[in-house]
């Protein structure tokens, strides 16, 4: 509990420190265009590809378990659409994403305090705590509802494409009907909107533990594992919270 705390009390204070006016305006945009370009664009295939198999899949699933007569066959599009847009493309996405751009955080601050550089950069007056970590948060909050659009658009596509795939159960025509029907734009806000906070919960997170490295190349990997467990607890928490304020 007490070990508990004190992480809590770090992560508070460094997030003070990071969120902070950049001393220097042109050199915090210069890390902003690279950290969107390296978590966020970096990430663009990784998304696509995911989001193309797992809406095939979903489509295919629905329409070899849903068999009854009395059940229209355009609820296979309609359910497709309401999985993608309210879970896949913002939570389950994120957890994804929480693997490969967090630890790549985690890892990238925890190899810098090993070898010094952060404690250089403070002997130098320089806040490293802002100058390394909020153009990351900023750089992600930013382009990570690219992603989910992305992931929204091509999921979608994946299902229209197991409609042609798919013999029996569903039709293109039935599934298009049902991609349409009584659609409601709320939920692709609802998704962009839990995705900026998922990207506040990963970079945020993954930073705090590669900044708090203590030790050598074994430690940098400890840290980047424990920042993706948190930080897929934290998202899945954020889900449960968010979903009842927003949705009920």
């Amino acid at each position: 509990m007490n070990e508990s705390l004190h992480r809590l009390g770090e992560y508070t204070l460094l997030m003070k420190k990071s969120i902070s006016i950049p001393n220097r305006w042109s050199m915090f945009f210069k890390q902003l265009v690279k950290e969107i370009y390296k978590l966020g664009v970096d990430s663009i295939w990784i998304v696509i590809i995911i989001s193309v198999f797992i809406g095939t899949v979903i489509a295919i699933q629905i329409s070899l378990n849903i068999e009854s007569p009395l059940i229209p066959t355009f609820t296979i599009g309609f359910m497709t659409r309401e999985i993608i847009l309210l879970e896949f493309s913002s939570s389950i996405m994120c957890l994804i994403l929480a693997g490969k751009v967090g630890s790549n955080i985690a890892s990238e601050i925890g190899t810098m305090r090993v070898t010094e550089q952060i404690d250089a950069m403070e002997i130098m007056g320089v806040n490293s705590a802002n100058f390394l970590i909020l153009p990351k948060i900023s750089g992600l909050m930013m382009f990570i509802p690219v992603l989910v659009i992305f992931s929204m658009f091509t999921g979608i596509l994946g299902g229209v494409a197991a409609s042609y795939l798919v013999e029996q159960g569903m039709t293109p025509a039935s599934f298009e009907y049902g991609l349409q029907f009584y659609f409601n734009s709320f939920y692709v806000w609802y998704s962009i909107i839990k995705s900026i906070v998922y990207a506040f919960i990963i970079a945020s997170i993954a930073s705090y533990f590669g900044y708090y490295v203590k030790g050598g190349a074994l430690e940098v990997g400890k840290a980047s594992t424990n920042s993706v467990v948190m930080s897929s607890v934290m998202i899945l928490m954020a889900d449960v919270i968010m979903t009842h304020i927003m949705l009920t």
